[in-house]
Parts: C-alpha cells; structure tokens; sequence
C-alpha cells in the first residue's frame, strides 16, 4: 500500500497530531538553518542605523559579524526557531484540516481551492503563533544596532516589551503580519499543491505516489521563489510596523506605505529581497522535504 503524504489529492489525510508534530519540527530545522538569511533581510528592511549601509546581504553580514561579532548575526534565532516551530505546526495543521474540508466528493482540491486553504492557514498562523514572534525578533534586531542594546536575549526582550508596553507590543504589526502571512501561505501552500499534483499526474501508474526527496525540495524551492516576488511588499511593511520606532513613525500599515513610497521610493518595498530568495528558496525545500519524510515515517 501507498503511504499517503498531506498534500496527496486523494481522501486519506494524515492525522491532525501528525501535522502538528511533522510540522513543528520542520519548521524549526528550517530556521535555524537560514537564519543569517532572516537576519540580513530584517537588517536591510529596517532603517540601518550604522553609518556604512551596505545593501549587499553578503557584505552586510560580514561587516556586523566583523564590527558586532557573529553572535549579532544570530540575535532573535532563538526566537525564530521557537516562532517557526510554532508556526509551521499551525500552518500544517491548518492547511490540512481546511483541505479536507474543501475537497471534492474523490478527494480532489483545485487550484484555487488549494489557495484558499493556504490563505487560511496563515490567518491562522498569524494570529496564533507567527505576529508575536516575528514582532520580538525584529525588536532584538532593532535593539542589536543601538549603541547601548536593551534586551539581553529572547526571555529579557519579551519582558521588557510586555512590562513596558503591555501584551498589545508583541501584537505590533498584527494587520501586515497577517496580510503578509495569509498571501505568503496561499502563495506558498498553494503553488506547492499544485506543482505536486502536476508532477503526480505524469505517473499514470500511481498518481498519488509520494514523490522523491530531491523532487520534494526542488518543487518547494520553487513555491518559495514564487512566494517572495508577489508578497515582498507585505513583508517590508511587516518588518517596518514592527521596528521600534514604529509609533513614532507610522499611524497605522497604510500611513507606512503612503511614507515609504513617498520618501524612499518603489523599490523600497522590495528592499531584502535578495536574502529572502536565499531563505525561501532553501527553506521551501526543506521544510517540505523533512514534513513529508516525517510525515511518512510517523
């Protein structure tokens, strides 16, 4: 008998503490494999308050490894991992859940059915698990350019962030986070499906034959290309709603826009694009690839 993965068009799904498990753990093999990658983009997407700004991810990491130390390149790591584990369980679980619920009467979901469950699978994930991750780490980073940082890790961080802000300052964000999330899981997820089906549908034999661990990654490298051209905009916004002078900057995510586009340009808004691509693309083929052979051996 075929073992069944959870993107298979067919009616078995794995069960939801599989997801959940399968998921949790790829996701935080993912980030702290390409942290230096989230960190470079992050530090490109803030306002960089060092006087040399190098829009280069690569020089930019050598220079803070250089003038900071290497343990800069990994402030918030900590936190993503514990965020990207978080999330890709919800995310994994969700989108599942919602595409058994949306699938026709054999187990067949669309292409845009596909989309729509991505779509809700990062609203999910956003209002559970990803915004106040996602709003610490950029805070540690913020912080790490400073000539007197605060926050002395993840723990201390969130702390001073809760004490001094209340629980509201870890939700900074929460509309472009989920804006960004619920385009990139619709983009993501749903580009994913579809690729996979298309590629299950070449073997006639058994179309619902899992597919081979580099076809996995490539397929997931692909979905992440996809996913960060058409939702970069949504994830410069995030990152700037989250910074820490955001209050002082910003009256709400559309006032950030209208700012952006005015005084920085266009192209702002694909500023860490770069960096993004290098994680997305390795983070796509990972996290699919390690979901679906956990998902297998379970």
């Amino acid at each position: 008998m075929t073992t069944k993965t959870p993107t298979d068009n067919s009616p078995q799904r794995p069960p939801p503490w599989k997801s959940l498990v399968a998921g949790g753990i790829a996701g935080g093999v993912e980030a702290a494999a390409t942290y230096p990658f989230e960190f470079a983009k992050t530090r490109l997407q803030l306002v960089d308050k060092s006087k040399v700004a190098s829009r280069n991810p690569i020089l930019l990491v050598l220079r803070v490894a250089r003038e900071e130390g290497i343990k800069t390149i990994y402030t918030g790591c900590s936190t993503l991992v514990i965020g990207c584990t978080a999330k890709a369980a919800v995310r994994f679980l969700g989108f599942d859940s919602l595409k058994k619920l949306l699938a026709d009467e054999n187990g067949k979901l669309s292409g845009a059915r596909g989309v729509l469950a991505g779509l809700g699978a990062g609203v999910l994930e956003s209002v559970f698990a990803l915004t106040p991750f996602e709003t610490i780490k950029t805070a540690l980073i913020d912080d790490a350019q400073r000539q007197k940082p605060r926050y002395r890790g993840f723990l201390h961080g969130t702390y001073t962030l809760v004490k001094e802000g209340g629980v509201g300052a870890i939700y900074k964000g929460l509309v472009p986070v989920t804006l960004r999330q619920s385009s990139n899981a619709a983009v993501r997820m749903g580009s994913y499906s579809y690729l996979k089906q298309k590629i299950q549908a070449l073997n006639h034999d058994d179309p619902n034959k899992p597919l081979s661990g580099a076809t996995t990654f490539l397929v997931g490298a692909i979905a992440g290309v996809i996913t960060v051209y058409t939702t970069m905009p949504l994830d410069t916004l995030k990152t700037r709603m989250q910074s820490l002078e955001s209050k002082k900057e910003y009256r709400n995510t559309l006032h950030c826009a209208q700012r952006l586009l005015q005084e920085e340009g266009i192209r702002t808004f694909w500023k860490g694009t770069t960096p993004r691509l290098g994680r997305l693309i390795l983070s796509g083929g990972i996290i699919f690839t390690i979901y679906e052979q956990i998902i297998a051996v379970l």
